[in-house]
């Protein structure tokens, strides 16, 4: 499944791009059934699009598979991201039910896997995927890294 998960990641990393483009933080995601390697949703940060604090890619990503599937909850299904979700974003991977998150660049402010409020650690969560952190990660740090300097 290693090159599997970076063709994945790959696609994320697209969907950052798109995000990028569209002024939104480069941030993307995709969801994957890994049994047929189908992939149900894929998204960018949408939030000043929608000006919608809580559109980011993971939650948007989620919502289209879940409506794809035609259940709330993901299990068996894989999430690809190129950031380290925040606590909103891992609270909904949960109740998801994913079985396995994948990320790329680390996020020691806004994190909430593994900085922060390190949500599937706590005694309150009640679903924690396996979690694979630093996947593309050079490639997903230097794509926020050069959209936040544009911007200074």
């Amino acid at each position: 499944m290693p090159g599997m998960a970076h063709s994945f990641m790959a696609l994320a990393l697209r969907e950052a791009e798109h995000a990028a483009a569209r002024g939104e933080v480069p941030v993307g995601a995709v969801i994957v059934d890994p049994a047929g390697g189908e992939i149900l949703a894929r998204a960018g940060n949408r939030v000043e699009a929608l000006n919608d604090p809580t559109a980011h890619a993971e939650i948007l990503a989620i919502r289209k598979a879940a409506a794809a599937s035609g259940a709330p909850r993901l299990e068996g299904c894989d999430l690809y991201v190129t950031l380290e979700p925040c606590a909103m974003c891992a609270a909904a991977i949960s109740f998801a039910r994913i079985r396995r998150l994948y990320f790329g660049a680390y996020d020691p402010k806004g994190g909430g896997v593994e900085h922060g409020a390190r949500f599937f650690q706590q005694p309150t969560c009640h679903h924690a995927p396996e979690v694979y952190g630093g996947l593309e990660e050079s490639r997903a740090a230097a794509l926020l890294l050069k959209f936040f300097q544009e911007r200074r």
